[in-house]
């Protein structure tokens, strides 16, 4: 499943885990959910778009599976992120953390990642460094993006959209893979998939993440926990907002969510 994707944090980078305090499940974290929107009143939306929009404030690149977690019609929630695909408002990402992991990102969001490429490469030029290939970003963003909306591209459709620009050959491609902006897929080498620079660290914190979450659930006798609660854990090995999981997890399944008396309880699923 997808998700909308989150920033990440390089101060994050190298840090220890932390010991989880006492207090972990009744606080909050300075600078992830103080002044930030309470999940549990915020969780289910009528409308794609809308839900989309609102989880970009809180993690600007999203998993189809957070989607999921937020507008119950799923068949709806295709219809609508083939729709805006189409219209070029958003992207979709195949992620290697499971194999129905999609991440989505607003098309004006990734061009940001790309448009840095694109100014490195026009900077190289102009101090005469025209032998480093990097022309190719302006021909990855030029003739490819606006072609291929699919999460994936073979071999020559590849090289025949990047020779509108000029000579593609095999050291180009290379320094998009370098770039983060393809990976090579392993079954099929001949086929890349559309990929977001520097997304390695959030995947790791993205599987961590899972298994924190539903160990920390699973600790419990009922494996049950009140969602306004559970939203103020700080999470020792992710450096994602906890809501970011939680809208993971719900969607894929793994949790489910229960209305009760004193408030909305997420329980590990057993189905």
């Amino acid at each position: 499943m997808a998700e909308p994707w989150p920033s990440y944090s390089s101060s994050s980078r190298g840090k220890k885990k932390r010991p989880r305090s006492p207090n972990d499940d009744a606080t909050s974290s300075q600078g992830r959910t103080e002044n930030s929107t309470s999940l549990e009143d915020n969780l289910i939306f009528s409308d794609t778009l809308i839900a989309l929009q609102l989880m970009r404030t809180q993690f600007p690149k999203l998993e189809k599976s957070q989607l999921y977690s937020s507008v119950k019609d799923r068949t709806q929630v295709d219809r609508d992120l083939e729709s805006l695909k189409k219209d070029r408002v958003l992207r979709v990402f195949k992620l290697n953390t499971g194999q129905d992991d999609h991440a989505i990102m607003f098309m004006d969001d990734y061009l940001k990642q790309v448009y840095v490429f694109l100014m490195e490469s026009a900077v190289r030029r102009s101090k005469g460094k025209n032998q480093d290939c990097s022309e190719v970003f302006e021909w990855f963003e030029k003739y490819v993006l606006p072609s291929k909306l699919d999460v994936s591209i073979d071999h020559l459709e590849l090289c025949s959209l990047l020779s509108n620009g000029g000579d593609a050959r095999d050291k180009h491609i290379t320094l998009l893979m370098n770039a983060g902006l393809l990976t090579r897929q392993l079954i099929d080498p001949n086929m890349y998939w559309f990929s977001i620079p520097s997304i390695g660290p959030i995947l790791k914190g993205l599987t961590q993440g899972r298994k924190e979450v539903l160990s920390l659930l699973n600790r419990r006798k009922y494996k049950e926990m009140l969602l306004s609660s559970l939203e103020k854990t700080r999470l020792r090995l992710s450096p994602l907002d906890v809501r970011f999981h939680l809208r993971d997890l719900i969607g894929s399944g793994q949790i489910k969510t229960v209305q009760t008396a004193t408030g909305l309880l997420a329980r590990v699923s057993t189905d």
